[in-house]
């Protein structure tokens, strides 16, 4: 059976609704981030960049999730184009890269000093926030020209944009006002949300218990960086 290595964030709920569209059986294996268990040798032999999500299915290995989505999609032949030389295949590749080089890292970073760092924070936040938005705003715009990510066919790029969608109030610190400044974001959201899979996969969240307190425990372990300048002083 298919292991899936996973936490609630944004980059493993992906994979979760990919599994759920594809009706794949899988054993959803909890990585506690904030317990350090990201580091523990068998985690980093399956990926050596110690993150969630990671699958193992038989003697294949995948890790960073949307390789795993590609890979997915690809082998069970749905919820992507299979012809490669085609305009949708390179649309598919651009958005899904697009989500994974821009929403994801400008995202993090952006709830990162938002709702993580210390002060002084005012120019990192600034520069995050504001790529957030200008990358968020992209999507907005192709959304109101098209009913997918990908036209009119719902796809794993549906299911990459979904993951960070989800989150987007946190993401940019603006709660309800968000969708105000970006409806055809939130009109996918909702539609993918309404998904018998979604629901399926947002069950995970109770299916096993993370550990919730941002204590010192947690910062070392999530934010191995900061021990620089602890011995830097």
């Amino acid at each position: 059976m298919l292991k899936f290595f996973y936490n609630t964030a944004p980059n493993p709920m992906k994979i979760a609704l990919l599994l759920e569209e594809l009706g794949l059986s899988y054993e959803a294996i909890p990585v506690d981030t904030r317990q350090g268990q990201q580091f523990a040798t068998e985690f980093v032999a399956i990926n050596p960049n110690a993150k969630v999500p990671a699958i193992v299915d038989g003697d294949v290995t995948v890790f960073d999730s949307n390789a795993i989505l590609l890979f997915l999609a690809d082998r069970e032949k749905q919820f992507i184009c299979l012809d490669m030389a085609s305009p949708e295949r390179a649309e598919t590749l651009s958005w899904l890269m697009f989500i994974a080089s821009g929403i994801g890292p400008f995202s993090g970073q952006s709830v990162h000093f938002r709702h993580v760092a210390p002060e002084p924070k005012t120019y990192a936040l600034n520069r995050y926030d504001y790529e957030a938005n200008r990358h968020w705003k992209i999507l907005e715009k192709h959304l109101c020209e098209r009913t997918f990510m990908v036209g009119e066919q719902y796809t794993v790029v549906d299911m990459a944009f979904w993951g960070w969608a989800r989150m987007l109030p946190y993401v940019l610190g603006t709660g309800d006002a968000t969708w105000t400044e970006y409806p055809h974001v939130k009109r996918l959201l909702d539609q993918i949300n309404a998904r018998p899979a979604a629901q399926r996969a947002e069950t995970l969240k109770s299916r096993h218990s993370f550990k919730a307190e941002m204590d010192a425990d947690a910062r070392k372990f999530l934010f191995p960086q900061n021990q620089r300048l602890v011995n830097s002083i």
